[in-house]
């Protein structure tokens, strides 16, 4: 079988590894020049079992109007003339509930679990680097009502198989000697040891290159215009390459266009409820090796997550809900680099910071759609938001399953089932 992959992202490129090493003849196609060049090109670079609260929970509506007025908040809505936005914005807030909450932690601390251990399997196999470290993730909290609301979750994520352990500011700064100019500052954590961190960008070439080697073909530089299709299965991707106007054809077909899946899907009659969340990441060399950490963080108050990829510190987060524009805040990306200066103020040179934005595929649930569509030769695997490296492994080996007609053993509620 002929399978044909949209999207050269993290999600497409584990996709197509997958689905070769199953055997299968695979062809990526993806507008950029080179794999990894939008969402998965700078992003918070964790492998993060543990962040598995969705940004939709009880707390959450009263902060983001809080958080209207302030040009830095970690979560920021503008209001636009959108249809898909306001239908967005709805459906999350009935996302907003507790017994919600609850039902879509399990559905990503499974597919958490199960992607990071298909992700140590990949990486004693192939030997791949991408700046890796298994040191676990510390989350520490500066604002007490912060602490207390990760206490439920963090509870639940142990039931669910997730050791996230609950630990105070001493045993946060032995783990981590890094924070100990934020001591007094921080009133709690927790630390999860399986959880990882690596370089995105870094782990998403190296595997388009082990996938090139073992047959893979790849279509860069080349637009996704549209599909020829009947009411029940597609029959081809109408593309665009260097002035050419080609169709590509294949037997089956994998969209893993990230925040424009929703937009080429409703050329197919399909409703995917998934919005770009604009996110904004600080990429900066370290100064003191002793002062940047080592142990992969996140502050959970301000939205945000650092991680260590060799001399550079990388730090990402906050959501921006405003179409799909790509064009950097600067409000915001100052607001990354000045939360981190303070905890940490000799981790790194703070004034070389690079600034990036990316655009995550958000679902209102934050679980992303993983499975067949309505059409039965189309499949989905999209709609990770911030979660598309910790997903990716997991959710590429799942869906070589589903192709193949069999269940995947991961408990999930997966599309088409």
């Amino acid at each position: 079988m002929h399978v044909l992959v949209m999207g050269a992202g993290v999600v497409g490129i584990t996709s197509a590894w997958y689905l070769r090493q199953a055997g299968y003849d695979v062809t990526v196609v993806d507008r950029q020049n080179k794999a990894g060049l939008e969402t998965s090109y700078a992003n918070g670079g964790q492998i993060s079992v543990s962040h598995a609260e969705p940004w939709a929970n009880p707390g959450t509506p009263l902060k983001v109007l809080k958080w209207l007025t302030q040009p830095d908040a970690p979560i920021l809505f503008k209001p636009r003339l959108d249809l898909a936005q306001w239908r967005w914005a709805i459906s999350f807030l009935t996302q907003c509930t507790s017994a919600k909450a609850a039902y879509n932690i399990r559905q990503m601390v499974n597919l958490g679990t199960y992607s990071r251990t298909q992700l140590q399997a990949l990486r004693q196999e192939t030997g791949i680097e991408y700046d890796s470290l298994s040191k676990g993730i510390l989350h520490f909290y500066t604002n007490p009502r912060e602490f207390e609301a990760a206490l439920e979750p963090a509870r639940l994520m142990r039931e669910l198989g997730c050791d996230r352990q609950v630990i105070d500011a001493d045993r946060a700064i032995e783990l981590e000697p890094a924070l100990a100019p934020a001591r007094h500052r921080i009133v709690g954590a927790t630390y999860t040891c399986e959880d990882e961190s690596g370089d995105a960008r870094k782990f998403t070439q190296a595997l388009a290159d082990l996938a090139a080697a073992a047959g893979v073909k790849f279509r860069f530089g080349t637009d996704i215009l549209g599909f020829e299709h009947t009411r029940d299965r597609i029959l081809g991707v109408r593309t665009l390459h260097e002035g050419h106007y080609e169709t590509l054809h294949a037997d089956s077909y994998v969209l893993s266009l990230g925040s424009f899946s929703a937009v080429l899907a409703r050329q197919l009659g399909l409703f995917l409820n998934i919005y770009p969340a604009k996110g904004y990441s600080i990429t900066v060399p370290v100064k003191e090796d002793k002062a940047a950490y080592q142990v992969s963080l996140t502050d959970d108050e301000y939205k945000l997550v650092y991680s260590r990829l060799g001399d550079r510190i990388r730090v990402a987060g906050t959501a921006e809900l405003n179409g799909y524009d790509r064009k950097l805040n600067l409000t915001r990306c100052r607001a990354i680099v000045r939360r981190t200066a303070e905890l940490m103020p000799e981790a790194a040179h703070w004034e070389q910071a690079e600034f990036w934005s990316g655009l995550r595929p958000a679902t209102p649930s934050n679980v992303p759609y993983i499975g067949r569509s309505h059409l039965g030769n189309l499949y989905l695997n999209t709609g990770h938001g911030t979660l598309g490296w910790t997903h990716s492994c997991g959710s590429a080996a799942a869906l070589v399953d589903i192709i193949a007609g069999k269940r995947p053993e991961v408990d999930f509620a997966f599309a088409g089932f």
